[in-house]
C-alpha cells in the first residue's frame, strides 16, 4: 500500500521483510543474493551481528544528547578515522547529501578568510551525482535531478569526465575548487583513472585550490582501501563520505585538512542528530571490522576475483554484455537489454542489483562476500544471458 506515500522511487514489486547476511527475503519468503547491499550502504550485509549488538548495547544506555555537550565517542571516532585517513578533523552528520553540501559550504568559508575571498566557484563534472539537496543537484547538473527546481543554486562549472585539461581551461579568477566523485556511481561505474586524479592534485596545488572528493559510494572499504583515492597514492583536501560508514545506520561525514577545518567556528555550520551515540557507537563497530587485519584485502582480492569473472562473461556474452566496468566490489556491467529489463530478469533468478547511467547494472555486493556467492551471482547472471540469447526479442521489450 502506497497510497500515502509520495511518488519519489520507481519502486519494484518486492516487498522486502528481513535480511541476513548476503541475503534478503521478500514477504512471501523467497530468498535473494542482495548485489545492491542499500546501494553500497550494507557494508556487512544485513543484521551482522557485531552491528547488532554495538547498536542494541548503546540503545540501552544513551540514544541522543545535544551537541552543545561532549559526546566522548564522537571523539574517539573522529581520531580513529583521522588515525586512518588524510584527514585532521571530522564533522558528523547524517547523509551522503549533507556531506556534499557542507564540503561544499566548506569551501566557500575556507576562501573568506584568505587574501583571496572572490574564490567560490567549483568544478565539476557531467554525469555526477552528489546527493539531492539544492547545492548538491546544481552542483551534479543532470536535468533528471534539477527539473523542476530551477532556479539552480549558482556557484558550479562542469567539463567533461576525466579530461583534466577541460578542467584546466575552466580554471578562472573565483575557481575555489574542484570536485569529483572518486568513481561515479550513479554515473554508470566510470573510475576516475590514477593518472587523473593525480593531475588534478597537482592543478589544484598550482592554482591554489582545494580538491573536493565525494567518496561517498566509494569510500568505507568498497574498493579495498578505506578510501578509493587511497588507489593514486594522493589526498584531497575535503573528503565526503557516508553509506559504509554507518553500515544501514544513517551516518556521514566530511574529512578535511586542518587548513579548512580552522574556518569552522561555533554556529558556522551544524547538525542537530549529526554524531548521535547510537550513530558512533555503530561507526566504532564498523571500524572494527573494517580495520581488522586482512579485512580490506580480503575485499581486493574478491572484488579481482568477481572482476575476473565477469570479464570471463563479457568474453562469452558481448552481445548481451559488452563491457564490464570499476574494481573491487564497485562493479558495472553494461548491457544491450534495458538494464532496468535486465533487472528484472536477475531478479527472477535470485539476484538483486541496481541500476545507474548508461544502460549499466552495478554489482554492490556486502564487502563480506565469499567465492560462494561470487559463484551464484554468476550463475544467474549466466541464466539471464541466456535467456537474452535464446529470445533476442527481450531487448525490445
Amino acid at each position: 500500500m502506497t497510497d500515502n506515500l509520495m511518488n519519489a522511487f520507481p519502486r519494484t514489486e518486492l516487498v522486502a521483510a528481513r535480511g541476513e547476511g548476503a541475503y534478503l527475503w521478500d514477504a512471501e519468503g523467497r530468498r535473494y543474493l542482495d548485489f545492491v547491499a542499500g546501494v553500497a550502504v550494507n557494508a556487512f550485509g544485513h543484521c551482522h551481528p557485531v552491528l547488532v549488538e554495538a547498536l542494541t548495547r548503546q540503545a540501552n544506555r544513551l540514544w541522543h544528547a545535544s551537541n552543545v555537550f561532549r559526546i566522548p565517542e564522537q571523539e574517539s571516532l573522529a581520531a580513529r578515522l583521522a588515525e586512518a585517513s588524510f584527514a585532521d578533523a571530522i564533522f558528523f552528520n547524517n547523509s551522503g547529501a549533507e556531506a556534499v553540501d557542507f564540503s561544499i559550504k566548506l569551501v566557500r568559508k575556507h576562501f573568506k578568510g584568505t587574501a583571496t575571498p572572490g574564490r567560490w566557484r567549483i568544478i565539476t563534472t557531467e554525469g555526477a551525482f552528489h546527493g539531492r539537496t539544492l547545492a548538491a543537484i546544481a552542483a551534479s547538473g543532470q536535468p533528471k535531478l534539477t527539473a523542476g527546481f530551477e532556479p539552480l543554486v549558482d556557484g558550479f562549472d562542469r567539463v567533461a569526465f576525466g579530461d583534466l585539461e577541460a578542467v584546466r581551461g575552466a580554471v578562472g579568477p573565483q575557481t575555489g575548487a574542484i570536485m569529483v566523485e572518486t568513481i561515479q556511481g550513479d554515473g554508470g561505474i566510470r573510475v576516475c583513472p590514477p593518472a587523473y586524479l593525480r593531475g588534478l592534485r597537482r592543478l589544484a596545488d598550482e592554482h591554489g585550490l582545494l580538491l573536493v572528493l565525494d567518496e561517498v559510494q566509494s569510500g568505507m572499504g568498497r574498493t579495498g582501501k578505506l578510501f578509493a583515492h587511497e588507489w593514486a597514492g594522493i589526498a584531497p583536501d575535503i573528503l565526503a563520505t557516508a553509506k559504509g560508514l554507518g553500515a544501514g545506520f544513517p551516518l556521514g561525514a566530511v574529512f578535511s585538512t586542518a587548513a579548512v577545518a580552522s574556518c569552522i567556528v561555533p554556529s558556522s555550520h551544524g547538525s542537530t542528530l549529526g554524531g548521535s551515540p547510537l550513530g558512533m557507537a555503530v561507526g566504532h563497530a564498523v571500524l572494527d571490522i573494517m580495520l581488522a587485519d586482512g579485512f580490506l584485502e580480503r575485499v581486493a582480492r574478491t572484488g579481482a576475483m568477481l572482476r575476473s569473472r565477469l570479464e570471463e562473461l563479457v568474453r562469452r556474452c558481448p552481445g548481451v554484455f559488452p563491457e564490464v566496468r570499476g574494481f573491487g566490489l564497485m562493479l558495472g556491467l553494461r548491457c544491450v537489454p534495458d538494464a532496468r529489463l535486465m533487472m528484472g530478469v536477475l531478479r527472477r533468478h535470485g539476484l538483486l542489483v541496481a541500476g545507474a547511467a548508461e544502460n549499466v547494472i552495478r554489482l554492490l555486493p556486502p564487502l563480506t562476500i565469499e567465492e560462494r556467492h561470487v559463484g551464484e551471482a554468476m550463475g544467474a547472471l549466466d541464466a539471464a544471458a541466456a535467456a537474452f540469447m535464446r529470445q533476442p526479442d527481450l531487448v525490445e521489450a
